[in-house]
């Protein structure tokens, strides 16, 4: 019985780093950075209907005419989420009048605990146009299948069970006015290099 649930428990992590795999890749090899140009041979992005931190249900198309920062994270985590969202913060401060041309979202993947109410008061620690995304797990799930992102409950060995951390991707995606992918700053991109890309792309 103890090697049965030991193999179990073997194949368990095996799926995820496998699912985990597939993700990174997928995303690689649609662009290593944003500032190749290369075009995507993996479809990324698409329509998403999802409620903001005022309530208010969004889509995809609210977002047209302006760029958009997007990460998906979720509230709890405990550092590369502030992180990459601090990153995205300080990029369009940065930029100046430019950034009114860019749009700042935070998609979570963990919407069991990430409501409208505790997003709300998250982005408020970031920037104040940085709009936060939850919905249904559906919804969310969604969504992130149209952004191969990746994520999953890690395996608990104690604590309460609202306690748990998510195992994720960690991408930020650039999309273009017209809604379409551009690219993506891998996960510890500074905001410098965010900037310089941004700043050639915006006119003005």
């Amino acid at each position: 019985m103890k090697t049965r649930l030991l193999r179990i428990a073997a194949a368990s992590v095996l799926a995820i780093a496998v699912s985990a795999g597939i993700a990174w890749w997928q995303v690689r090899s649609a662009t290593t950075t944003v500032e190749s140009g290369a075009k995507s041979a993996v479809p990324i992005g698409g329509p998403f209907t999802l409620t903001d931190q005022s309530g208010k249900a969004v889509t995809d198309t609210d977002f047209r005419g302006k760029y958009m920062l997007i990460y998906f994270g979720y509230t709890y985590c405990p550092d590369v989420c502030p992180t990459e969202l601090g990153v995205m913060t300080q990029a369009l401060d940065q930029l100046g009048p430019k950034a009114e041309q860019v749009r700042p979202v935070f998609i979570t993947i963990d919407p069991d605990r990430d409501t409208v109410a505790h997003m709300k008061d998250y982005v408020a620690l970031f920037h104040p146009r940085m709009v936060g995304l939850t919905g249904t797990p559906e919804q969310v799930r969604d969504a992130a299948r149209a952004y191969r992102v990746y994520y999953a409950k890690a395996p608990q060995k104690d604590g309460k069970p609202d306690e748990y951390l998510m195992d994720h991707s960690s991408f930020i995606y650039l999309m273009g006015p017209d809604g379409k992918f551009v690219g993506v700053y891998p996960g510890g991109t500074g905001a410098d290099k965010i900037v310089q890309d941004l700043s050639s792309r915006i006119a003005g």
